[in-house]
């Protein structure tokens, strides 16, 4: 099986938008800075490190980011069995997943990374990460500290994030190297996030993240603050409350994914901080990072090889995801513009379809197929905001 994950903050880089700028799937920077209100091609093309360190524009960048790569590989026709976000990344593998339309993740997005901003403002924190050190060791140094510092992201083995106070992150460092860690790293970050010291952001996140009512979702979406798989809408506006003030169980979240049969972890967006995770944590994990298009060849390659290697007998990788072969017997329908697709409601998946059948319309214009073939799946949901050729449905050619 094949999980999609989705970085967070942290993982943007100057110019990570330039090898994007000639590519199709620019198009949905366009989108997202008129519902963002903000310049975002400027920013992922000439933002220096400093710009894209502020929060507001870190998570705005590092979510659009990922959803270029996310529509590039959707347009090979590559779907995931299941969907993981670290923090912001959440927001991502929901977007993707459908349970949030495009325009209402981007909202979201910025909603949160203004409330948290303002929230570090008001709680000034920081936050270090602590190597080499068992997760239940970390959590005793934060105790030891008598301090105002907690346990913020378990990452992966012996890769802790803690954040509070500057003199409580200070304090249980110094107890954490005591007990053994290798090395405490301070992070170059503007708040204590996923601790008590966001609960303003956590308030004011609230309304937005009701407001934009979650849908259930075909693709199940593993939550970082519980590590279980979630397909229902009406569990994420709890969920993502939760996740501002409570750690990233995000090591928890990648042994729930092998725990239901994910074997390939591929990461889309910049970097490959959360590769680097799914090799320490799940030791017979296949993983790849695509952060480029050049990288898409090698997602191809990478999917192919894993289907030439795989057991004997059907399995979800050899069924879904044929890399190379894809070409051969796939077709992708995209859609004709931007607007509110809803699906013909009779058609079902395995139903025979020819060129030019409707299967659905986005606003006033028909959705048609421009091939004839077996509907394997719906890839929009009824309801989702879509742009124009973006992925809406997949068939296998007769």
């Amino acid at each position: 099986m094949l999980a999609f994950t989705f970085p967070g903050q942290g993982s943007q880089r100057p110019g990570m938008g330039r090898p994007w700028a000639e590519h199709e799937s620019w198009e949905l920077v366009a989108e997202a800075s008129e519902m963002a209100e903000r310049d975002v091609a400027r920013l992922l093309l000439d933002a220096d490190a400093e710009e894209l360190r502020d929060t507001r524009n870190a998570q705005l960048t590092t979510f659009v980011s990922s959803l270029l790569v996310l529509d590039a590989a959707e347009r090979l026709g590559v779907e995931p069995s299941f969907c993981a976000g670290h923090s912001l990344g959440e927001y991502t593998a929901l977007t993707a997943t459908g349970a949030l339309g495009f325009d209402e993740g981007v909202r979201l997005v910025c909603e949160r990374a203004d409330a948290m901003y303002d929230a570090g403002h008001r709680n000034p924190g920081t936050m270090a990460a602590v190597l080499g050190l068992d997760d239940d060791q970390v959590e005793v140094a934060c105790r030891r500290a008598d301090s105002e510092v907690w346990v913020a992201n378990f990452n992966a083995p012996g890769q802790v994030v803690i954040a509070g106070s500057p003199a409580g992150v200070a304090a249980a460092g110094v107890v954490a190297k005591e007990l053994g860690a290798k090395k405490v790293m301070p992070l170059q970050v503007s708040g204590a996030f996923h601790t008590p010291f966001m609960a303003p952001a956590r308030d004011r996140l609230r309304t937005a993240i009701a407001e934009a009512n979650p849908r259930d979702t075909e693709v199940p979406v593993v939550s970082n603050v519980d590590a279980l798989a979630h397909d229902q809408g009406a569990e994420w506006s709890s969920l993502l409350s939760a996740q501002l003030s409570s750690p990233v169980r995000w090591k928890h979240c990648l042994l729930a994914l092998a725990s239901l049969g994910v074997t390939d972890f591929v990461e889309l967006g910049p970097g490959a901080v959360l590769t680097g995770m799914a090799k320490r944590t799940v030791e017979s994990a296949r993983t790849i990072s695509i952060s480029t298009p050049e990288d898409l060849d090698k997602l191809l390659e990478w999917l192919h090889a894993g289907t030439t290697t795989a057991p004997s007998g059907p399995s979800p990788i050899a069924t879904h995801h044929e890399g190379e072969h894809l070409f051969a017997v796939e077709r992708l329908v995209v859609s004709p513009g931007a607007g509110v697709f809803e699906p013909i409601s009779t058609l079902a998946d395995g139903v025979t379809i020819s060129v030019g059948t409707v299967i659905g319309h986005v606003g006033d214009n028909e959705v048609r197929s421009a091939f004839s073939g077996v509907l394997q799946s719906f890839i929009a949901v009824s309801g989702e905001r879509v742009t124009h050729r973006q992925p809406i449905a997949w068939l296998r050619t007769i």
